[in-house]
């Protein structure tokens, strides 16, 4: 076969694949996907718009999605409660940082070291444990709160950032993501540096982990988003080791006129995470549907 009969050949094949769709089934298309991402996107925009509104517009009914008096006083009023606190903001601001840093360079590291041999070795035991890790993903977090809760009691770890740490550290959710992304790996690329002479570690950091950089960036934006949130529940009860978002919703409870703080609480909770997941959403698309394939 020359040239021109390959790429008429090849033209063939690309053809076929072409979706036959029409002019209006494309403008069906969008449409829907328009009105289900302005579904999706609703609540947010209504968060961010709270925070701008003085406080007779948050009662309006029925609610307006714009401000028609846009206004700062909820910020500034969350600014004089703040400094107010007995508790420096600082404080409350490192022990956010450090749990949230801490939390998931620890679980991406942790996950993804467990995910190597599991992906790139077979040894006896080996899909049990897989199995386990998958049936781990069925239980929702109030069916592990109680053991999770006396495992932190017994090795002392109440009323640390560590009983939030580890939990978080120990999550199966990034053990599966990345052993299901490993796997695409070739064996042959791996065989090819033990023959070299690399070492594991070399393998690990320096040829495996940079080619699963969109999975652990997934792990960085899902962990960093649930431990931004966090409030200690009943893990810390020292007012000093309180992260942010706890200090932030007792700033805001209160009465009835406190329902603007509350916005601007809500927005200054929020804009954080999503502007971490706007910036890298096409690697946690790229991700899921990577560890769909297997």
């Amino acid at each position: 076969m020359n040239i021109i009969q390959k790429w008429a050949f090849n033209r063939k094949i690309k053809k076929k694949k072409r979706i036959n769709r029409s002019l209006a089934g494309d403008i069906f298309l969008f449409a829907l996907l328009a009105i289900f991402g302005l579904f999706s996107a609703y609540p947010l925009i209504m968060t961010a718009s709270n925070a701008f509104k003085p406080l007779d517009e948050l009662f309006v009914f029925p609610p307006t999605l714009f401000p028609r008096n846009l206004t700062m006083e909820n910020f500034r009023d969350l600014s004089e409660l703040i400094g107010n606190s007995w508790i420096p903001f600082s404080r409350y601001f490192f022990n956010t940082i450090f749990i949230t840093l801490t939390g998931t360079v620890g679980h991406v590291l942790i996950a993804s070291m467990c995910a190597y041999p599991l992906a790139k070795y077979r040894f006896p035991g080996r899909n049990i444990i897989f199995a386990l890790v998958v049936y781990s993903l069925m239980f929702a977090p109030q069916v592990t709160a109680t053991p999770n809760y006396m495992i932190i009691s017994w090795i002392g770890l109440i009323d640390t950032p560590w009983a939030i740490i580890l939990p978080a550290i120990a999550s199966s959710l990034g053990l599966y993501l990345m052993k299901q992304f490993m796997e695409q790996i070739p064996f042959e690329l791996v065989e090819s540096a033990k023959i070299d002479g690399a070492s594991e570690y070399r393998i690990f950091f320096q040829i495996v982990m940079p080619l699963v950089k969109p999975a652990w960036l997934t792990l960085i934006i899902l962990l960093f988003q649930r431990l931004w949130t966090t409030d200690g529940g009943t893990y810390i009860f020292s007012e000093e080791l309180k992260p942010l978002s706890y200090a932030l919703r007792q700033i805001a409870q209160g009465s009835i006129e406190r329902q603007g703080t509350v916005a601007a609480v809500a927005f200054i909770m929020m804009i954080v995470p999503v502007t971490f997941f706007i910036i890298s959403q096409s690697r946690i698309v790229e991700t899921f549907s990577h560890s769909g394939m297997k």
